[in-house]
């Protein structure tokens, strides 16, 4: 990783371990000068080139293949600070684009990532982008479209392996060495710190990292990770669709009947956390029954037994026929009905969100030397043979599960994961059981990994509940002055509410207006909720799983 300019970073953490244990007027003088945010104070840097020169930059072997720079352009426009903006490819094909402030840069970089099946690439600081200094505009940044530029339909992998190798982790890594590289040719000095921040595929990119790599990145904020990716963007979306079809193809469950079910989900289990406020705290302790939804006659108030089915097929997630469980169990929490509409169509014959994903995959990436563009939906058998055939081999390098991140934390490095509870396209509970199974499997992961759950957050953002926070600011802090991350708020535009380290939840104090983030405090129930993670696919939240493929004449080998 890299280092602080003067500080080595072991010389770095003795420090902070000292005047954290035993504060002193002495160790205190010796303490990197921090702002009230836990950030420290770090001298702005100017470039030592124009924007233009860069272009003639020679990188040499910054990394595994040739670097070539497109081009280099200042950008102003719609900025809060100009920077140099530099395109280029790493061979054969990942395309990049870094950021390099012109006007001061305070010696940070910050990568993020990118979401679906990538193929662009667009600096986008998501839930990072309320941190003060990605807004002031002083950090170095960078994204990469991992390796192809091909549609988001999958068709970009056939017969492609290289690509396929580049999004599963190396464009990532490989952007990561070629921004620093830059960073260090423009200001004649390397980062002082580094961090990565995605959502989605991002917060999958975000694990990889700290699995694959895990000295690229100080932090890492990973947020509502694809991390078990063969088996998310095959069973569990194609289970979204085809637990909702008739035998005479139509879909049984509409959108117009999602309003109905949510007001029944929140008159059943809102005010298990206190308050009423449409919103719930853990959807875990929330026992609704559909059945009670039920009616003989045809009602606008009330579901078919059919419709009733499908609600509780969608939020128990897929089984074979046996009930053995294809996915985590809780596919969809309670609360999140009204974010149904990725799966759920307004009327008949829509082809929903799901089907889309799940078709991208199985057709092109679940088996990585056999496409099969014709393939459909009803072609996936929904059993435990046809489970392990349709998500190995692609799990063994697309999926970023290995819960030992030893060398991540004994090279420092911070995670903070993070997952709304009203997720409508990946589980919290695929976050929580990594995270449960990191903790079996390295002890206290306390001193360098968080797990924050946003009630009513959707899918990265969006949703019922305050779905605007900070999640890089904590990250730096964490990292730069050994700051843990405590209390983060998180906004919407009628009110903040605090959301504290997993399991501790916050509870309302009894003064003041409950919109206001003020009135809550701290309270970590005394008999937590156990999750579930007895399921078919249990072993692939195991150490040493990975592998690391080659394409080899047209072929993945494993």
């Amino acid at each position: 990783m890299p280092h602080p300019p003067t500080l080595a970073r072991a010389g770095l953490v003795a420090l902070l371990a000292t005047t954290l244990i035993a504060p002193s007027s002495t160790a205190s003088a010796h303490r990197p000068a921090t702002t009230p945010e836990g950030l420290a104070v770090l001298p702005a840097v100017q470039p030592v080139m124009t924007c233009a020169d860069v272009t003639g930059l020679q990188l040499g072997k910054v990394t595994d293949a040739t670097v070539t720079i497109a081009s280099a352009t200042v950008v102003t426009a719609g900025t809060p600070a100009p920077y140099c903006e530099v395109r280029g490819t790493i061979a054969p094909a990942d395309t990049f684009v870094v950021r390099l402030p012109v006007n001061g840069w305070t010696q940070r970089y910050v990568q993020t990532g990118c979401g679906g099946l990538c193929g662009n690439a667009n600096i986008n600081y998501g839930q990072a982008g309320t941190c003060p200094v990605v807004t002031d505009g002083t950090v170095a940044s960078a994204t990469t479209d991992m390796g192809h530029q091909g549609r988001n339909d999958g068709s970009w992998a056939a017969g492609n392996p290289q690509a396929q190798i580049d999004f599963a982790y190396r464009g990532v890594h490989a952007t990561a060495q070629v921004a620093k590289a830059l960073i260090k040719a423009f200001y004649h000095r390397a980062p002082a710190y580094s961090y990565f921040t995605g959502c989605s595929d991002g917060g999958r990119e975000a694990l990889m990292e700290a699995q694959r790599y895990p000295d690229d990145f100080d932090g890492i904020a990973a947020g509502a990770p694809a991390s078990n990716m063969a088996v998310q963007n095959t069973f569990h979306h194609a289970w979204n669709v085809l637990t909702n079809r008739a035998a005479n193809g139509d879909s049984i469950l509409l959108a117009d009947r999602l309003p109905l079910i949510h007001t029944a989900v929140l008159a059943a289990c809102d005010g298990l956390d206190g308050l009423t406020d449409g919103v719930l705290d853990d959807p875990r302790l929330c026992r609704f029954d559909p059945a009670t939804l039920v009616c003989t006659t045809s009602s606008q108030t009330c579901l078919s037994p059919a419709e009733a089915g499908v609600v509780r097929r969608l939020h128990d997630g897929a089984t074979d026929a046996q009930g053995r469980r294809l996915e985590p169990f809780i596919s969809h929490e309670w609360g999140s009905e009204l974010e149904w509409t990725l799966f759920i169509p307004t009327a008949q014959g829509q082809t929903v969100a799901s089907e889309m994903f799940a078709l991208s995959y199985l057709r092109y990436l679940a088996d990585p030397n056999q496409p099969r563009p014709d393939y459909q939906l009803s072609d996936l058998r929904f059993t435990v043979e046809s489970f392990w055939k349709t998500v190995m081999p692609s799990s063994s390098y697309q999926a970023a599960l290995d819960p030992d991140l030893g060398a991540f934390q004994r090279s420092g490095g911070k995670l903070l994961l993070w997952h709304g509870w009203n997720d409508q396209h990946i589980s919290p509970q695929s976050t929580l059981i990594y995270y449960d199974t990191m903790r079996r499997t390295m002890g206290d992961v306390d001193r360098f990994a968080k797990l924050y759950l946003f009630p009513g957050m959707a899918h990265c953002g969006g949703g019922a509940g305050p779905n605007t926070v900070d999640v890089l600011t904590p990250v730096m802090a964490w990292v730069e002055s050994g700051r843990r991350p405590g209390r983060i708020t998180a906004a919407s535009a009628t009110r903040t509410r605090p959301v504290y380290p997993y399991p501790t939840v916050a509870r309302y104090d009894g003064t003041g207006s409950t919109d206001d983030a003020a009135n809550f405090v701290a309270y970590t129930p005394r008999n937590q909720v156990r999750n579930d993670d007895d399921w078919v696919g249990r072993r692939l939240y195991s150490p040493g799983y990975q592998t690391w493929p080659r394409a080899v004449d047209g072929r993945l080998v494993l």
